[in-house]
């Protein structure tokens, strides 16, 4: 009986000892773990997103994860990787975002265990799936997968949460989004951070290089407080043309577990109040209370003169909303793939008819009210009279030859020796036709900014 218990004595006192997995110190089976790169540390943005050399990124997804995602994929598709070829109807895009699997990333020579890997993406990754091109859109969350592995709880890269990457599917010049995100946020614009990156996947047969990538930090607290001093107010990624407010088109990506959605709901009243069209001034002092009017014509300034389509006013999506404690609702633009677009319909100062692929003109008199933001300032004088004064102060400042004609310069000669060339971009693993695609677009680019930059003179008095 002694025996028995002293057996169960230190039976318990064994138990009472070991920890609970979800108290496991994080990293600790990671001998690459530090504070500065894994853990919750600040965000290092000159490491993360240099912007004078190209980073290296390897991912090591493994033959069945590769296999999960191909199942997952089939599901929400309904074809398998390469099925389909480079077709297929643009409504067809899942309204479910992929399934993350378990990765191991590696970088400037330390890993990173357990990171949460999913494809992201519209046409982008529709584009890419269907033509069997691994160089596929994604997205990485490096504590994803805390719950199933307790080790890495709140594991960071170098403090980011999450990271976004853009393959540049229909960008023969590799350079667009980082040139979109770069001007708007030189304007004054948040706007997400960037950088190239090299990148090489393991899909289960060894390392292959995917080639150049844009690499995006995603709009979250960090971003808002690196860029607007604060992050307590409502962050939204909205589906919405504003015409009425559903709750559900309002995105949640902070506060979720607060149920208040009328920062948004009141953009919309304001919005659709009838004074619009008997007493302009009342309507203005309305909206101007719950949303930032200056800045938005800011913002569709930049993103008129520039061409860029596929947002607000063509597709409603690609925007996010902040609500500053004392600014009010703030336009956040993302996802500028398409931006210096050569579009196939509205290029020039007045309009005609709007839909995907047709950039909104200088005009904008051919936004219908379906897009009422747009509409209803274009069709007030005194926010008509501010979207042009920040147009003629992006022209006379950032937006011209000089100065845009050096970033594409230097963004070429950045990733230039990664794409073409012994050490570029191969087939099955590139989105790019030929070498000679990529290495016009320069010049096609630059001709575009000419353009441009001469259609705003006509434009403007």
């Amino acid at each position: 009986m002694k025996l028995k218990l002293i057996g169960i004595f230190i039976l318990a006192a064994f138990s009472a000892c070991r920890p609970d997995p979800a108290d496991v110190i994080a990293g600790n089976n990671n001998p690459d773990w530090t504070e500065a790169s894994h853990g919750n540390a600040s965000p290092n943005y000159s490491t993360v997103f240099p912007q004078d050399q190209v980073n290296e990124l390897e991912i090591t997804i493994g033959a069945d994860n590769w296999s999960a995602i191909r199942a997952n994929m089939k599901s929400l598709f309904g074809y398998d990787f390469g099925a389909g070829g480079m077709g297929g109807p643009p409504g067809a895009f899942p309204t479910t975002e992929p399934d993350y699997v378990s990765t191991t990333v590696k970088f400037n020579g330390p890993t990173w265990q357990n990171v949460g890997f999913r494809l992201k993406g519209n046409s982008t990754l529709t584009a890419a799936w269907r033509s069997g091109i691994y160089k596929l859109p994604f997205r990485l969350d490096f504590d994803k997968m805390e719950g199933k592995y307790p080790n890495i709880k709140n594991q960071k890269f170098y403090g980011f949460k999450e990271l976004s990457f853009s393959p540049g599917v229909k960008d023969n010049s590799l350079i667009r989004e980082k040139m979109g995100s770069d001007i708007f946020r030189k304007a004054g614009i948040p706007s997400a951070q960037s950088a190239f990156y090299k990148v090489y996947i393991d899909f289960g047969a060894g390392m292959k290089y995917c080639g150049i990538y844009c690499g995006l930090e995603l709009p979250d607290d960090k971003m808002i407080i690196q860029q607007l001093g604060e992050d307590a107010g409502n962050l939204y990624k909205p589906e919405s043309k504003l015409t009425t407010f559903v709750q559900t088109e309002f995105e949640k990506k902070n506060n979720e577990l607060a149920g208040d959605f009328g920062d948004v709901s009141g953009l919309v009243k304001a919005l659709q109040n009838g004074s619009r069209t008997t007493n302009a001034a009342a309507w203005r002092t309305g909206l101007e209370a719950v949303f930032n009017v200056d800045h938005f014509t800011k913002y569709l300034a930049i993103n008129n003169s520039i061409v860029n389509w596929d947002t607000y006013g063509v597709m409603a999506h690609n925007y996010y909303l902040y609500n500053h404690s004392s600014k009010g609702l703030m336009w956040i633009p993302w996802d500028n793939n398409e931006s210096f677009s050569k579009s196939p319909g509205i290029t020039g100062i007045t309009g005609g008819p709007s839909g995907p692929g047709n950039a909104i003109s200088l005009t904008m008199n051919e936004v219908s009210t379906a897009w009422p933001l747009i509409n209803y300032i274009a069709n007030d004088a005194v926010y008509f009279a501010q979207y042009k004064a920040h147009m003629k102060a992006f022209k006379n400042g950032i937006f011209n030859e000089t100065e845009m004609h050096a970033m594409i310069d230097k963004y070429y000669d950045l990733i230039t020796p990664f794409v073409v060339g012994i050490n570029g971009e191969q087939p099955s693993y590139t989105h790019l036709s030929s070498a000679s695609a990529f290495t016009a677009e320069r010049s096609a680019l630059k001709t575009h900014v000419n353009n441009r930059i001469a259609l705003i003179n006509q434009f403007l008095p």
